[in-house]
């Protein structure tokens, strides 16, 4: 099967008719074999009965449907795994992304050997209140990743080379970050195509300020697990050492000032008196704690079953 063309929705009744008509026309007119996975997130719209319908029609359409909503990245997580084509295209469900977008992102897969390419909506339509979160989030994003060619990380039309998506895990709010879930997983080679953005023709926006504050989270979990996840003690144990002796070489010189006050026979003050006594117990009961996190987190990361699982791209 050459494209799967996985759509996670919640609540687009409306929408569906038109979008799975206007993705079966294009690959008709391209001659590609494909399947449309609408992957229902607890929808309470009647999205579901829509899907049934449409699949009576079209034997190219599968639906999955959620007991109750979970999340965008819970319904990827669960399309790619379904997924059987050889390019894996995703999109919204609220026709904002035009399906006339996917031959050029497939050639790009398929001809140019990318293992992702995200869409850029350099011109949008939303308003403020989602496209300067976004902007905040690209930014960090671009510069915590270190991919620095991509300007929309969190565009929901991308294209996926089949290995990509079976070898990632989408949770949380991570589907705004899955170009740097794919870095950390080796697929390196990754590109972008401005790509045509329309504005809501049915409901409404899904997107609140609360995603802001888990979206900033969920990046810090990538950075983290990425990059200490099989080695936590590199990170709690050096800021653990470092706070330790800060705290130390704090109380050393304070012993050592009075020390020499004393044979000097001048005046001192008690050690307890002076305010720097404090922070330097502070940084060592903290620097202690930090190694401890750290000691702790390398046992339960030995003992993960996951302590040997990495990314194999060949054998011979």
């Amino acid at each position: 099967m050459d494209i799967s063309v996985v759509v996670p929705l919640y609540n687009e009744v409306e929408s569906l008719p038109e979008l799975t008509s206007w993705i079966s026309k294009v690959m008709d007119d391209n001659k590609f074999s494909y399947e449309i996975l609408l992957v229902d997130d607890g929808s309470k719209d009647g999205s579901w009965e829509m899907i049934c319908r449409l699949k009576t029609g079209n034997p190219h359409i599968k639906g999955i449907k959620f007991r109750r909503n979970y999340g965008k990245s819970a319904a990827l997580n669960v399309g790619f795994e379904a997924t059987q084509g050889d390019v894996v295209i995703t999109m919204d469900a609220d026709l904002q992304d035009s399906p006339d977008e996917i031959p050029e992102l497939y050639r790009r897969i398929t001809e140019e050997n990318y293992d992702l390419i995200s869409g850029w909506k350099a011109k949008r339509y939303d308003p403020p209140s989602k496209t300067i979160p976004t902007k905040l989030f690209n930014s960090a994003t671009r510069k915590m990743s270190g991919i620095n060619n991509l300007h929309d990380f969190n565009c929901g039309l991308k294209a996926y080379n089949k290995t990509v998506v079976k070898n990632i895990e989408v949770y949380g709010e991570m589907h705004r970050y899955i170009p740097v879930l794919a870095k950390w997983a080796g697929f390196t080679k990754i590109g972008e195509q401005i790509v045509e953005h329309r504005a809501r023709k049915y409901g409404t926006t899904k997107f609140g300020m609360s995603r802001f504050v888990n979206g900033f989270l969920d990046l810090l979990s990538i950075f983290f697990v990425g990059k200490f996840g099989k080695r936590p003690m590199h990170f709690f144990g050096s800021m653990g050492v470092l706070s330790f002796l800060t705290g130390s070489i704090i109380a050393i010189w304070l012993i050592s000032e009075k020390l020499y006050l004393i044979s000097r026979n001048e005046h001192y003050r008690d050690i307890i008196d002076n305010p720097l006594f404090y922070i330097a117990l502070v940084a060592i009961i903290l620097g202690s704690q930090l190694f401890l996190t750290g000691f702790v987190a390398e046992l339960v990361s030995r003992n993960s079953p996951e302590r040997n699982s990495y990314q194999i791209e060949e054998v011979v």
